[in-house]
């Protein structure tokens, strides 16, 4: 065991370890550069990207395109995607793809050159990524640029979804731009000229009205699904596969109800958000800048994992004028409730910011695109379906003024307003009993392992007595916590929900929204009894999956001979309260910006350990891995000292009515051996033990029953083999009787 003496020691570690991270940061970064298209053509042949091409002409203009030619024929341009739109995936780094196109706006040819995606590094087969991606070929987005046309839907890649959609995005969204430029056809870039009326927002509007209102004018905008309605699509579609794999087991329940509505509108927001949100949402927004919120409800996410993933919204799509905008997690806030009291509890409401680099006029039509994905075939197939949810900013929000000078026109798509149906069967079953009555395997897995961890705590003396079978039971509740309740289940609490929690009862809370997921609504029930009895140890000792994974981590290491550090205790107990300072810090940040609190939370790595199982972006991954490696050394670091999960729970935990944790006079003075041996120094020297430090371990109870380790259980056994040897016959000089054997039932007597 290695002991550090000085607090200087720990911050020179601690300066090293800082420095160490900067370099590999400054090492590690993605190099972003411009025009980077004359590099990568070395890498492709001209027929790559048009068949029968013979060579590439010099790159020209800004960003830089190239002529291919055949002969002395041009048969169109090459260009790279990323020279002309943001084509950053899951690593974090762009993904270079080179596309031909020809000078009437097909795309006739597309190289992946170059990417870092770890997901398809790893798993998914690039060539099933390609073949995805090649389904745009032969596709005219001359048509798109103008409106004529929706933007081509790439097919999706199970595994891959937000790989492939990132991808897809780029290389429509870089042709489009391209082709507005008039850079193709030089003869024909500005279109049919012509006077246009052109329309502004009108910010007088700033009236508050009531959902209904929002409702009836068109304000707010509804697409309602059944979950029979999608499975017949689908059939249609030629998927009977993904029909038959239906969100709930009837037809008639709600697949989703999805709401949209600008709230950059003045009149909209205020009455959507409420004033004092519409006003801090004003002041981030950039002028021109616009603000779509959406709101569901149903069976059906409209969110979806890619933001989980790789900060990309996967199941909706914003669609206006022949370009298609994805939603990233940093334009991204989650809303609680609305505003007005006549608004329904909907179980997801977004608020999503208009990237700058994206050309969005809200006084224009425009639509949002659920894309619908169910699985198909394989276990890792998936079909997906598009529905899409037009919109038009009603007239009385909108100025309309003469052009001063000539603009092109553009075609729009005809939008039509889809009805709104508010009746609905007053008989309808709840949509969380759908869900769990779905998760009914999963929900009495996690059942039982709660009736097996309370029976480990209510018979833990009789349990600790026997060391062996002890430790048995332990790791192997621990190994289950890691892969089935964490990788598998991905039932990982975390502080996210406390705040969730905090701020839903503070605005509009409702028990639905929380148990539509029923794993993580049982765990939170068990933690809340569990903190009446025994505090904050029965999850984080026991059931957080990241907790699990450290102190496997540590047992692998002390077999292997690891050297364990051992914090003095004056600096050990100036660390501890660093968790609680985080926790404070995010609870109070969620009261100004729940969306802020959410990215600040990821100080907490179970998202990348647990339920992304490191597939993220390597920042992400470096911390993970650092804290893991901490606890190598000195066990269970995160949880010591920086989890703000913890802290959380540690604070209700003060209330439980029972001491369950035996102890002895002697305990402290003298005898230290268990606060030496506790795993996460939560026993004092005095001999007490920190029940918001401790996570239930129950080392120290092995300890306290253990007569060949306590030294008052030695006492104990010494005095009592000491009286057995003294109530023997031969102690007190007897004779021992005659032994009496029998034969036949006759005593024979023998000396």
């Amino acid at each position: 065991m290695i002991t550090i003496q000085k607090g200087a020691d720990i911050g020179r570690i601690a300066m090293f370890f800082i420095a160490a991270m900067g370099l590999l940061a400054a090492f590690a970064a993605p190099a972003m550069s411009a025009g980077q298209l004359p590099s990568y053509l070395e890498k492709i042949q001209p027929s790559d990207l048009f068949q029968g091409a013979d060579r590439f002409g010099n790159p020209e203009g800004e960003p830089p395109i190239a002529p291919v030619y055949r002969g002395p024929d041009v048969l169109g341009y090459a260009y790279l995607n990323s020279d002309f739109t943001n084509s950053t995936g899951y690593s974090g780094k762009p993904i270079h793809i080179a596309v031909g196109i020809d000078t009437a706006g097909v795309v006739r040819g597309i190289k992946l050159i170059d990417h870092h995606e770890p997901i398809v590094l790893i798993g998914i087969p690039q060539a099933k990524v390609v073949a995805a991606l090649n389904s745009i070929i032969g596709k005219n987005l001359g048509r798109v640029a103008v409106g004529e046309e929706r933007p081509p839907q790439v097919e999706i890649v199970s595994g891959a979804t937000v790989t492939v959609l990132v991808m897809g995005d780029s290389v429509i969204r870089s042709a489009v731009k391209l082709i507005r430029s008039g850079r193709l056809n030089p003869a024909d870039a500005g279109g049919v000229q012509k006077q246009a009326d052109v329309k502004t927002l009108d910010l007088t509007k700033t009236d508050v009205s009531d959902w209904q209102t929002l409702l009836g004018d068109g304000s707010v905008r509804s697409l309602r699904l059944t979950v029979g309605e999608v499975s017949k699509a689908f059939n249609d579609a030629g998927q009977p596969d993904a029909a038959s794999h239906p969100e709930t087991t009837k037809p008639d329940d709600r697949f989703i109800d999805l709401y949209v509505a600008p709230v950059n509108v003045p009149s909209i927001g205020k009455t959507l958000l409420g004033d004092a949100a519409y006003a801090r949402l004003q002041s981030r927004l950039q002028p021109g800048q616009s603000a779509i919120l959406v709101a569901g409800d149903g069976a059906y996410s409209f969110k979806g994992s890619g933001y989980v993933r790789g900060g990309i919204f996967d199941r909706i799509e914003l669609l206006q004028d022949g370009q298609g905008l994805r939603f990233r997690d940093r334009y991204h806030t989650r809303i609680a409730a609305l505003a007005p009291a006549d608004a329904p509890a909907l179980k997801e409401i977004a608020l999503f910011v208009v990237a700058p680099e994206y050309t969005f006029d809200v006084t224009e039509p425009w639509e949002l695109q659920l894309l619908a994905q169910r699985s198909s075939t394989g276990a890792r197939d998936k079909a997906v379906i598009p529905f899409n949810l037009g919109y038009a900013l009603p007239s009385k929000y909108v100025t309309v003024t003469k052009a001063a000078t000539p603009a092109r026109a553009i075609v729009t798509p005809t939008v039509v307003p889809l009805a709104e149906t508010t009746t609905q069967a007053s008989d309808e079953q709840p949509l969380w009993i759908s869900i769990w009555t779905l998760n009914r395997v999963n929900i009495g897995i996690t059942g039982a392992a709660l009736l097996v961890l309370t029976a480990i705590f209510f018979f833990q003396d009789w349990l600790v007595k026997r060391p062996v079978l002890f430790a048995w039971v332990r790791n192997s509740y621990l190994v289950f916590t890691l892969v089935w309740l964490g990788w598998y289940a991905n039932a990982q609490l975390s502080v996210v929900n406390v705040l969730t929690f905090t701020n839903a009862l503070i605005t509009n809370f409702s028990w639905e929204f929380f148990l539509a997921a029923p794993l993580i609504f049982i765990l939170w029930a068990s933690v809340a009894a569990g903190l009446l009895f025994w505090g904050r140890g029965p999850f984080c000792g026991w059931l957080c999956p990241f907790g699990a994974l450290q102190e496997l981590l540590s047992n692998i290491a002390k077999r292997l001979k690891v050297p364990q550090v051992k914090l003095p205790w004056g600096l050990h107990e100036r660390l501890w309260p660093i968790k609680y300072i985080i926790f404070l810090g995010l609870f109070g940040l969620s009261f100004y910006s729940i969306s802020y609190a959410e990215m600040a939370a990821e100080v907490e790595p179970f998202k990348t350990a647990i339920i992304l199982k490191f597939f993220r972006d390597w920042p992400f991954v470096v911390f993970a891995g650092a804290l893991l490696i901490a606890s190598l050394f000195i066990e269970r670091f995160y949880c010591r000292y920086l989890c703000p999960l913890g802290a959380a729970l540690a604070i209700p935990g003060r209330i439980r009515m029972f001491e369950w944790l035996k102890r002895y006079p002697e305990c402290g003075s003298p005898c230290q051996r268990c606060a030496k041996e506790c795993p996460v120094q939560s026993i004092h020297p005095e001999g007490q033990i920190n029940v918001n430090e401790c996570i239930y371990c129950m080392h120290c109870q092995e300890l306290y029953h253990d007569d060949h380790r306590c030294p008052h259980m030695i006492q104990v056994r010494l005095k009592r083999e000491k009286f057995m040897a003294l109530s023997t016959p031969e102690s007190r000089g007897e004779k021992p009787p005659k032994t009496v054997v029998t034969h036949n039932g006759k005593p024979i007597e023998r000396a």
